[in-house]
């Protein structure tokens, strides 16, 4: 019989082994789909969508959206991002990427701090800290950008998703390898 350490490992193991699954699908549709308008629009609004039903599936498993705040903060956060995202195609790719580059910095901060929260329970979140940490600085990155001159492509997100993508497979295998090393102790 697990334990509900056991059965919490098992969870973060498989939900950031889909989270790195769904970025490397979307980085891959990325690349193919950036000449179609279109299919760009829809790509820009579902990953802040798939971001905040991740959260709210994570909070839910782990005791709740009231339990874990920064998670249940982060879905309202991605949620809005998605209505922005079509807000600011009708303005300009500059504004798009302006807007990712928001939400980026601030779900980042949200998973740096839901991993230090974690780190206390489950440990092996270094990973995640790093994530949030990184993110923020990629959405930095991404807000200069768009005051830049070069016209923004959503192949200026694709280093984003695709670091995402490491951090959440390596979290993964990280926990994997803690949880065997644990089970032949």
């Amino acid at each position: 019989m697990q334990t509900h350490s056991s059965l919490q490992s098992t969870w973060l193991r498989s939900y950031y082994f889909t989270r790195a699954a769904f970025s490397v699908g979307w980085i891959a549709a990325a690349i193919l789909l950036a000449g179609q308008p279109r299919a760009v629009a829809f790509l820009l609004v579902i990953y802040p969508l798939w971001d905040a039903l991740a959260n709210l599936l994570d909070a839910r498993v782990n005791g709740g959206l009231q339990a874990n705040p920064s998670q249940t903060l982060n879905v309202a956060v991605s949620t809005v991002t998605a209505l922005a995202v079509v807000i600011a195609f009708g303005t300009s790719t500059y504004a798009v990427l302006a807007v990712f580059g928001a939400w980026a910095i601030l779900s980042g901060l949200l998973q740096l701090y839901t991993g230090v929260r974690r780190w206390r329970t489950e440990g092996a979140q270094w990973v995640m800290i790093l994530s949030g940490a990184q993110s923020a600085l990629a959405g930095g990155f991404m807000i200069g950008r768009s005051l830049g001159t070069a016209i923004p492509t959503i192949l200026d997100i694709v280093p984003y998703a695709g670091f995402g993508a490491f951090y959440f497979l390596l979290s993964s295998i990280w926990l994997a390898v803690a949880a065997h090393r644990k089970a032949h102790a």
